[in-house]
């Protein structure tokens, strides 16, 4: 990195940490509302325009997300249907969005087209308007087409029949509730069989180890718990989990400080380590960090694509703050 380049990003990160952003003073509404989203084609590393390939992820495209509403931001987590055309996302402040997924000749990401934008509802049917209550971070969709959503600070699972519609609070896992404030399940996922994983950002009941529990469901509508336990290393958490299409899993870590900036490692694991009372080690497949396209990526999903390759999808949190962005990533992972 070049010397004033150096200065500059530095400037530029300590105004990102003086900076707090300003969420939306209320909530999208009672009903969802037609987005118009205007996307920036983006590069997977400024200073190397031709790099197509970083760790095990081949560039499928990338962009930089804006749009026609105060409430658009703050994206969570992320899910692609199985045929990769709709996007749906959850954001911290109690939105949800769905869009089209528009691709180009060769497909790779393009856009995003007839998107919405609406607002999670509590157990009363009325719009979160609140961030201890509207802090939704994890989500996954279960067999049936509900969805469970993972919230912090209050920390609790909810499952909505559809994100519009009126939730059923979900039995917790012990310990649940002794997560941190801002440091609870943000990686969630749902399997075919319906059993649910999550792993907490920062509770961890031995050094650098983070509780994870798995879910499985009763015939009652609860779940029976089960715990196991995520290795860390050093300041990067885990802000995402996906199942992928030949059954292993992969994982989002994020790291943070003003030295280095935002760093994301791109983790997997395979299905056979996901054992109750085991401990998983993920392996890296890449690594973002500046000046690669990244910022502070809290969403992950997987889907298989037309070749029958193995597509990995990545949406970002600006935190409603001018100098962050919201992006959404593409990669192929290599065979």
């Amino acid at each position: 990195m070049r010397p004033a380049f150096q200065y500059l990003a530095g400037i530029c990160l300590l105004v990102i940490a003086a900076c707090v952003g300003l969420p939306p003073s209320s909530p999208v509404g009672a009903q969802p509302v037609d987005l118009t989203i205007q996307s920036e084609p983006l590069l997977l590393k400024l200073d190397e325009p031709d790099l197509r390939q970083i760790g095990k992820l081949i560039w499928r495209g990338g962009i930089s997300m804006t749009a026609n509403s105060p409430n658009f931001g703050g994206w969570s987590d992320l899910h692609i249907s199985a045929d990769g055309r709709t996007l749906t996302t959850i954001s911290d402040v109690g939105g949800w969005l769905t869009a089209t997924v528009d691709y180009d000749r060769s497909g790779n990401l393009a856009g995003l087209s007839g998107a919405r934008i609406g607002s999670l509802r509590g157990l009363d049917g009325a719009p979160l308007s609140n961030k201890i209550d509207s802090d939704a971070e994890g989500m996954a969709k279960l067999p049936d087409g509900s969805w469970l959503v993972a919230f912090e600070r209050h920390h609790r699972l909810w499952r909505y029949p559809t994100l519009d519609g009126v939730p059923v609070a979900i039995d917790l896992p012990e310990d649940f509730t002794r997560q941190p404030e801002n440091g609870g399940v943000e990686a969630l996922t749902a399997l075919p069989d319906g059993r649910i994983v999550a792993i907490s950002e920062e509770l961890a009941l031995s050094p650098r180890l983070l509780i994870g529990w798995i879910g499985t469901p009763e015939p009652d509508g609860g779940y029976s718990w089960q715990t196991f336990q995520y290795a860390k290393i050093a300041d990067f958490n885990p802000t995402a989990l996906a199942v992928l299409p030949d059954g292993g899993f992969v994982v989002l870590e994020r790291a943070f400080d003003m030295a280095r900036g935002v760093r994301v490692r791109v983790m997997r694991f395979e299905a056979a380590e996901l054992q109750p009372g085991a401990t998983v080690t993920a392996r890296e497949l890449a690594r973002l960090a500046p000046p690669t396209a990244v910022d502070n990526l809290e969403g992950i999903a997987a889907t298989k694509g037309p070749r029958g390759e193995t597509l990995l999808w990545l949406i970002s949190d600006d935190n409603f703050n001018a100098l962050q962005r919201n992006l959404l990533l593409l990669f192929e992972l290599e065979r």
